[in-house]
């Protein structure tokens, strides 16, 4: 196989005639590149001049490390394309962590106990269905955070801690189920066509320490896909900030800005870049917070092997827990700990089969007219010195610029995460958007599963997002079918 790298660069030459001139020392961040290679990769940066072919290697969102599969249930657990045999056996290692099923402690089965006591699923992959998106409205996947206003930004709920969780070790209760009641709204587009947009609302049913306190923030979440998460931790921070813009100095009206959060590895400030708000720097970060608030499962970043579970639920902070002395303080030893960090960092992202389709074309037209890519950034190369050698130096195509933005007061949660407020959200990455039915077995978008369709999705856009939606409620049909036929290639 012809190294993804050697092929990356030979096209340098075309994407500059295609492109034009790019600014002197645009990429001068990049210590990890030659000046050459700041070069070239500057010019295959610049975006499409020409809308009738796909640009070079589009159809490999995810470079040499793009999987080659047909769309299906499958789609999003296939190792990086070009993972060697001992990676694919630390993958397999990785997968069998992900997907396994913890208990309750004390267990016979010690290698898996330490489940909660309170929780919201016993496997990673009970979240992320067929490590895609988890499902709406306090179902599988699907978790409530919580946050009170306080001195030093959000503090947790006194007695529910930061998340609702609605199963229990046997002899406790539940903190109770999440209840939501939708309200349809109809949307007019320009045409004359009607889009109906389900709002939800959000409260606590059968709570087993009482209501919610006054003023409490509710966050609905469902979880995202796994695929491309270690590309996404081999772009450059440098790329990441160099697109900020938290004033809004150009006047375009988009001032995407980082979220600044602890790294627990260093205890030092890093760039978030996982989570809905991107409120975790790095992947083995994001696991331990997985496992800690939806599992109740400890590790060296979250120790408590209580999990959430907060002081005045005393009856959970007295069962016993999974903390086997020969195996190390923690219930999630790190050994486990960097198995499925290696799995999340090593889902693959699928090739797109429809690149080159005359009506994709006429949709990413349509795409970069209505302003999308300013958020939804198309491409990045990334880093030389990627933690794994096939991630190393990638053509990726994730359509995120990992920065947060104010997406409106539809969108709003009020709940602050680092940096971040309660309004603003980490630009979702798209790729692999169009496989989204075949392997969850249902279309839902945004934070919370709400918007049953892509187009649903676009039009609960506000804040910084407002003139996109505006521009795509103004379409064509002709124009509008187009759009969705892009974004449903990725």
């Amino acid at each position: 196989m012809v190294r993804w790298v050697l092929l990356m660069l030979a096209s340098g030459t075309a994407v500059l005639s295609a492109a034009g001139a790019v600014a002197s020392g645009a990429l001068d961040h990049r210590t990890d590149l030659s000046p050459a290679d700041r070069d070239r990769v500057a010019r295959i940066l610049q975006p499409p001049a020409d809308f009738t072919a796909p640009e070079p290697f589009e159809r490999m969102p995810g470079g040499g490390a793009t999987t080659r599969i047909a769309r299906g249930p499958a789609s999003f657990r296939q190792p990086l394309g070009n993972l060697d045999p001992d990676g694919e056996q630390t993958f397999g290692l990785g997968n069998g962590l992900f997907k396994k099923l913890w208990v309750a402690a004390p267990s016979s089965t010690q290698a898996s106990d330490g489940l909660g006591p309170l929780y919201n699923a016993r496997a990673c992959r009970s979240c992320h269905i067929n490590d895609g998106r988890g499902r709406s409205g306090g179902e599988d996947g699907f978790v409530l955070r919580l946050g009170l206003p306080g001195p030093g930004g959000m503090d947790p709920h006194p007695v529910y801690g930061r998340q609702i969780q609605d199963r229990a070790a046997p002899g406790l209760s539940a903190e109770g189920r999440v209840a939501v009641t939708w309200t349809e709204e109809p949307v007019t587009l320009a045409d004359g066509a009607v889009v109906s947009l389900r709002r939800p609302a959000y409260s606590l049913a059968d709570p087993a320490h009482g209501p919610l306190a006054e003023g409490v923030a509710l966050s609905p979440r469902i979880a995202q896909p796994m695929i491309g998460l270690g590309l996404l931790e081999a772009i450059h921070e440098g790329d990441i900030l160099a697109a900020a813009d938290p004033d809004d100095a150009d006047g375009d009206g988009i001032s995407g800005r980082p979220n600044r959060v602890v790294d627990p590895a260093t205890g030092a400030a890093g760039l978030g870049r996982f989570g809905w708000k991107a409120a975790e720097p790095t992947l083995r970060s994001q696991a331990a917070q997985a496992f800690s608030a939806d599992m109740g499962l400890s590790t060296a970043f979250h120790p408590d092997p209580a999990g959430d579970c907060t002081a005045a639920q005393a009856d959970c902070r007295a069962r016993p827990t999974g903390v086997q002395a020969r195996l190390g303080a923690e219930e999630i030893p790190d050994p486990v700990l960097d198995l499925v960090a290696f799995y999340a960092r090593t889902v693959a992202v699928p090739m797109r089969e429809t690149a080159a389709d005359p009506l994709v074309l006429a949709g990413k037209r349509q795409f970069h007219a209505a302003g999308c890519a300013s958020c939804h950034t198309p491409k990045f190369v990334t880093r030389r010195d990627a933690a794994l050698k096939e991630l190393a130096f990638q053509l990726v195509w994730p359509y995120t610029d990992l920065l947060l933005h104010d997406m409106g007061d539809d969108l709003a949660d009020g709940l602050a995460e680092g940096d971040a407020t309660g309004r603003e959200w980490r630009t979702p990455p798209l790729w692999g958007l169009g496989h989204t039915e075949a392997v969850s077995g249902r279309t839902e978008y945004l934070h919370d599963g709400r918007a049953r369709s892509v187009l649903e999705a676009i039009l609960w856009h506000g804040g910084e997002a407002a003139a996109a939606r505006e521009h795509v409620i103004g379409l064509s049909k002709r124009d509008r079918d187009a759009l969705i036929a892009f974004l449903h290639s990725l």
